[in-house]
This record gives C-alpha cells, sequence and structure tokens, in this order.
C-alpha cells in the first residue's frame, strides 16, 4: 500500500487568510470595521469633521466653497502647517515644542534685518533664518538629554527669549517692510502652478501606490507569502487618483494651487517618507513607544531626540519665511497671537497623538486645513475672534478626548 504524496506545506504567512478575505470590498470594510473598533481610528475623525466643517460654512454662506477663496485658504495653511510638520515629530517622542511661534517670528525678522537692513542676497538670509533654527532646536535638546530639564520648561523660556531676541533685531520701528516685486513675496502672495503641472503632478500618488504596490505583492510571493490584495490596490489608487484630479479642475476655475502650497505638501512627502520608509523613522515611533525599550534593542535614544527638536525648530523658521513671503514684511506680531495653538492644534486634530509613538505627516496636513478652514468660514461670517478662539479650543479638546479614548481602547484590546 503506497503512502499518500506529502503535501506542499503552507506558506508562513499568518496574514495570509486576512488577505484573501481583504480582496474584496466587503472584506475591506470587515477589516476596517474592526481596526475602528480596536481603537485605530487613523485619521477618520478628521475627515469627517472637514466635511462637516465645509457643509455648515457653504450653508451659511456659499462663497466658503467658491475656487478663489479655497485658494486663499491654501496660501494661509502653508505657513503654519509647515511649523506643524515639526510639530509632529516632537509629539511623536511624548515632548513638545512651545517656542514654534516665537521661533517663527524671529526667522522672519533675520530675514528683513540680513535681506534688507544689511543688504545681502536673500538666499544668504533664508539660510541664517533656517540656520538659527538647526541651532536653537538643538539647545533644547541638549538641555533635555544634558541637563533632564523637561521640552516644556526649556521651551517655554525659549518662547521669552526668541521673542525678546525678535523685538531686538527689529528696532524701535518694529517692521521691516520687503520689495513687493520681490521673487519671495511674489511667491507667498500671487504665485500659482501651472494646471497642466497641477493635474500631471495629481496622477502621481495613485501611480505611486500601483507601482510600489506590486513591487511588494511580486517581493512576497517570491518569499512565499501571500500577495497583497490587488483588487483593492487599484481601487485605493483610482480613487485617490479622481479625487485629487476633482479637486485640482475645481481650484483651476479660480486662480489655481499656490506654488507655497505645493511646497508645504512637498515637505510633508519627505517627512511621511522618513516616518515610514528609514530606519530613522522607524526609530522614532519606537522611542515614542517606550523610550527604554528601544534603547534596549540598540537605538541611539538621544540621536532621536536631537533629530526631532533640531527638525521642528528649522521648520518653525521655515514657518516664519513662509508668512514674512504672505504678509510682505517683518514685524514684530509675526508668530505672535495664535501661531503656537494652531501649529499644535493642526498636528493634533490630524491624528498625532500627545502621548507619543503615533503620528503622520499628513496629520499636521489634514489638521491645518480644518485649522484655517473654522478660521476662514467665521471670517466670511463675519464673526468674531474670540468666537474663532473657542471653537478652535473645542475642536482641540475634541481631537485630544479621541485621542485617550482611542488609546484606551488599543490598550484594552491588546489586553483582550
Amino acid at each position: 500500500m503506497s503512502s499518500p504524496e506529502p503535501r506542499a506545506p503552507e506558506p508562513l504567512d499568518r496574514a495570509d487568510s486576512r488577505f484573501r478575505a481583504d480582496d474584496t470590498l466587503a472584506g475591506a470594510l470587515r477589516g476596517f470595521l474592526d481596526r475602528v473598533r480596536a481603537g485605530d481610528l487613523g485619521m477618520l475623525p478628521v475627515l469627517v469633521g472637514l466635511v462637516l466643517i465645509s457643509v455648515v460654512f457653504s450653508i451659511l454662506n456659499p462663497v466658503f466653497l467658491a475656487p478663489n477663496n479655497l485658494v486663499n485658504l491654501l496660501f494661509d495653511c502653508a505657513t503654519t502647517g509647515v511649523i506643524a510638520l515639526g510639530i509632529v515629530c516632537v509629539l511623536m517622542l511624548g515632548e513638545i515644542d512651545l517656542s514654534v511661534g516665537s521661533m517663527s517670528g524671529l526667522a522672519s525678522a533675520i530675514i528683513g534685518v540680513v535681506w534688507i537692513n544689511l543688504g545681502l542676497p536673500l538666499p544668504l538670509a533664508i539660510l541664517a533664518a533656517l540656520l538659527t533654527g538647526a541651532l536653537v532646536g538643538l539647545i533644547y535638546a541638549l538641555f533635555y538629554i544634558r541637563l533632564g530639564m523637561p521640552s516644556f520648561v526649556a521651551t517655554l523660556s525659549g518662547l521669552l527669549a526668541l521673542l525678546g531676541l525678535q523685538l531686538y533685531l527689529l528696532g524701535a520701528t518694529g517692521s521691516i517692510n520687503l520689495p513687493f516685486a520681490s521673487s519671495l513675496v511674489r511667491f507667498g502672495q500671487i504665485l500659482i502652478m501651472p494646471d497642466w503641472l497641477s493635474f500631471g503632478l495629481a496622477l502621481v500618488p495613485g501611480i505611486l501606490i500601483v507601482t510600489f504596490g506590486l513591487r511588494t505583492s511580486r517581493a512576497r510571493a517570491a518569499k512565499g507569502l501571500s500577495p497583497l490584495p490587488v483588487r483593492l490596490m487599484w481601487a485605493k489608487a483610482l480613487g485617490l487618483t479622481a479625487a485629487l484630479v476633482l479637486a485640482v479642475w475645481y481650484l483651476s476655475l479660480g486662480r489655481g494651487i499656490p506654488w507655497m502650497f505645493a511646497l508645504f505638501v512637498l515637505l510633508a512627502v519627505v517627512l511621511d517618507y522618513g516616518l515610514r520608509r528609514t530606519q530613522w523613522g522607524r526609530s522614532m515611533f519606537a522611542v515614542g513607544g517606550n523610550r527604554e525599550a528601544a534603547r534596549r534593542a540598540g537605538i541611539k535614544v538621544n540621536q532621536i531626540y536631537i533629530s526631532a527638536f533640531v527638525l521642528c525648530s528649522t521648520l518653525a523658521a521655515a514657518g516664519g519665511i513662509l508668512a514674512a513671503s504672505r504678509l510682505g514684511s517683518s514685524s514684530q506680531q509675526a508668530g505672535t497671537g495664535d501661531v503656537n495653538l494652531n501649529a499644535i492644534a493642526a498636528a493634533v486634530i490630524g491624528g498625532t497623538s500627545l502621548f507619543g509613538g503615533r503620528g503622520s505627516a499628513w496629520s499636521a496636513v489634514l489638521g491645518i486645513i480644518v485649522i484655517q478652514a473654522i478660521s476662514n468660514g467665521l471670517t466670511l461670517l463675519n464673526l468674531s475672534s474670540s468666537l474663532r478662539y473657542m471653537i478652535t479650543g473645542a475642536v482641540l479638546a475634541i481631537a485630544v478626548i479621541v485621542d485617550s479614548l482611542a488609546r484606551r481602547s488599543r490598550v484594552s484590546h491588546g489586553r483582550g
């Protein structure tokens, strides 16, 4: 009696059944609902909030969704949004930088003093502002690493010191006007991307999703693992492409997409790649999740803290440069008011956790769009700034509550 043929071994892939089940829209929906119940909300709350804000303000004032008004909103998003990208980095480590507003104001002052008062070339002034930001971030990191000074205290001290330095540089006049015809001011006020380039860039994300998805699927198959769900990959790519093309088309009915906003998105793409695709990014998540475990795993924790604080302060300086270009001047008001609030709120509202270990560059993008949409809508309704502060504070409180509840749900789900 012959023995039965030995069965081929199954691929050693625990996610095999999940991939097969999720290769349908119904399976993907079930997986999404399971993640939500487990507390992994992702960017769902901010997307729902953005839709509600758009519907409410468009009903109260149809001008809100007018193409040119949305173009102005994108201009305003870029300045504080760049600062929020840096805030994402420090929040992922469970730290904070309260001086980003003052740092942006100081960078704005440096642009005016070095470029206009001293007569040096604009690129040199921009470099001086960015290097100042990097130096300030390095000082914060050294205070934290060497002296054990909490980032809250160090950056609060920096807020006052940087504000004082800004006032000192601007002097008695308190303001330095920048040439309206200069490339910097034109970049912040009137320069718009050509429509052909905007539509071309709208196709890029979908192409990248398919390209990297197929490459990953082939690599998994070569290792005997289950391939990624191809139909869902194509659906995601086509859906995102359709949404981006529609957005570009609608904005092109007005002035189009500002170059300043394109720069903001480019910085978000670079940061997103760094966080998700590099060893540095994986180390950021690990240190934010559990510093001691990361240290025992061989991660150079101190270097991660230095990189986060330096990057945060440098991006704050970049935001100050963009603010100077947007306003056409370097003034004592730059970086004051609600800049700090909006930058930190944008990162948190977008989904970056205050407890560390979780965040995304795109959270800053979505978060600042929500905040600027609220500000823009209330301005169109001719409501006072006091109401804007209260509403923004309420939205921030809701975002923190959602983050806390989601974190508690993930912990309990993990124990279960």
